[in-house]
């Protein structure tokens, strides 16, 4: 059986999962319990559905790419308002992780099983496959990753191999998916830098074999690829928000709101050790339920990167364990936070972070199962090897499946949310369908986007850039705020929102007021 139809059989077995999975959630309502969800959705919503329609609704903070890919499926306003257009770039990306993990392994294994094994750990992940049916940006970034670590670990082969045309094709590819991390999540900035220092690695320790100079514009090319995603949203920040740290700094990023959010610094905060220590128990978490399945995974993880280094031309798969220091610098200096439930301050935020070590588990177990089937020769040793490995799988998979740690996060932290914008909804529903509606959509964009409400209705806080309208001083949303009655027929506010502040001034009528446990009291209220 050639690769290409091992990967067909691969994509077959994920395609079914990931169709059953959303199915499954669908049903129950719960592909829309993130609140990043539907902030994806609604940005890549508004570029065409807006007062301001544009490429500059992309908004900042967020990296553009998942909001593009998002765009074509939420044309139709079922697919917006239902969010089913949110979960198919997720439900692909979720295919390629797959065939890029059963790739990687079965280049370097002996062993077609533990290349099937790789997909199993990956794909099988209870956690990953709720978060493949949302509008997520994760899912999209492992595939993005594991095909950039993929496509390098070819170029290192060929190059090694003197085959310069496979290396230059390698390096090409490899050069358009890391640009494509480097536009999805920050993790692919680092990403990227490892990278293209690897790339430059290996292409000096080649310089002296025949025909090697070749190289030489290919892997310029490589890198001017890679450095297009940092410097176009540096240049792209610097014209909308007069700033080129708008993401970082900016009253949105995430400093901005941990101040806003949490009170006391996060355990980590400026300890980049203890950092660390947060997020690989959040990892643990996302791979198995049990502390001592999720440990084991690890270790099995840690023997196989140590026999990789024993595998000439196997050395760039260590790039997948490039969150380690991400997300311990990230949690320690960039505003991060992640909270686990068993450890101090027993909360749930950020544990869906945890899953950017599972392509680096997944490879690196396979590794270390292809290696002792390898060594062992005798062939009932060997199946039972395979047959308690699988059991290991499907064990912790059938455990972790009760509550997948990503499932966890979301229903812990949205439910009161999710239920106020249900219930705000439907009252935005019953509004005459052409009135105009003063709202801010920063933290309850879900609500008009359940009640079918398009985005050109409404004046919100992305209509007050300078861009916008570039002699109005004030811009749209200031203005509005400044005098309702003029620019609205009615009003959204949330209790210590701009718009209550504004309605409370303005003596505006309430007609609706909705109230849920834990979360602001949201108001309607009558303009004119």
């Amino acid at each position: 059986m050639t690769q290409n139809q091992e990967s067909r059989g691969v994509l077959v077995l994920v395609a079914l999962t990931s169709l059953f999975a959303f199915l499954y959630y669908f049903h129950r309502n719960q592909i829309l319990l993130y609140g990043d969800a539907e902030g994806h959705i609604n940005i890549a919503r508004r570029v065409f559905d807006s007062r301001s329609p544009g490429p500059l609704q992309l908004g900042t903070v967020w990296l553009p790419l998942p909001h593009l890919l998002l765009m074509p499926f939420l044309i139709s306003d079922w697919a917006w308002r239902t969010a089913v257009g949110g979960s198919i770039p997720s439900m692909i990306a979720y295919g390629f992780s797959a065939i890029g993990i059963f790739r990687l392994v079965r280049a370097s294994s002996s062993k077609k099983f533990a290349a099937w094994f790789a997909v199993l750990i990956l794909a099988g992940n209870p956690s990953l496959i709720y978060l493949q049916v949302t509008a997520m940006t994760e899912p999209v970034y492992l595939a993005l990753f594991v095909w950039a670590v993929l496509y390098l670990a070819e170029f290192a082969e060929a190059v090694s191999a003197a085959d310069w045309p496979a290396a230059r094709r390698s390096l090409s590819w490899c050069g358009l998916v890391l640009a494509g991390c480097t536009m999805t999540r920050y993790d692919g900035w680092i990403a990227m830098a490892v990278a293209a220092l690897a790339v430059l690695v290996i292409a000096f320790r080649a310089r002296n074999a025949p025909d090697a100079a070749s190289l030489q514009k290919p892997v310029l090319r490589f890198l001017l690829v890679c450095a297009t995603g940092p410097v176009l949203w540096l240049a792209y920040n610097t014209a909308v928000y007069r700033n080129p740290l708008e993401f970082a700094n900016g009253p949105y990023s995430a400093k901005a709101i941990e101040h806003r959010i949490v009170q006391a610094s996060h355990p980590g905060t400026d300890d980049p050790w203890l950092a660390e220590l947060y997020f690989v128990r959040a990892a643990e978490m996302n791979l198995a339920s049990s502390t001592g399945a999720a440990k084991l995974w690890l270790l099995l993880a840690a023997l196989g990167t140590l026999l990789i280094l024993r595998r000439p031309n196997s050395w760039p798969l260590l790039l997948l364990w490039i969150p380690l220091p991400f997300y311990a610098l990230s949690i320690a200096y960039s505003g991060v936070p992640v909270f686990v439930p068993d450890w101090w301050p027993f909360g749930v935020y950020n544990l869906r972070y945890g899953l950017q070590l599972l392509p680096a588990v997944a490879v690196f177990s396979a590794v270390a199962l292809d290696s002792a089937l390898s060594v062992i020769t005798s062939k009932p040793a060997r199946l039972s090897l395979a047959f308690a490995a699988s059991g290991l799988w499907f064990w912790g998979a059938i455990l972790a499946s009760k509550m997948p740690a990503s499932y966890l996060e979301a229903v812990h932290n949205m439910q009161g949310r999710v239920a106020l914008q249900e219930r705000l909804a439907i009252e935005l529903q019953r509004l005459p369908p052409n009135s105009s509606i003063l709202m801010a959509l920063r933290d309850f964009p879900g609500a008009p986007q359940r009640a079918g409400v398009h985005l050109r209705r409404l004046i919100n806080e992305n209509d007050q850039r300078l861009w916008i309208q570039p002699h109005d001083e004030e811009g749209l949303w200031v203005r509005a705020l400044t005098n309702p009655r003029q620019y609205t027929d009615y009003a959204v506010g949330f209790a210590g929102d701009p718009v209550d502040a504004a309605a409370t001034q303005h003596h505006l009528l309430p007609i609706s007021s909705l109230e849920v446990a834990g979360q602001p009291r949201a108001t309607i209220y009558r303009t004119r």
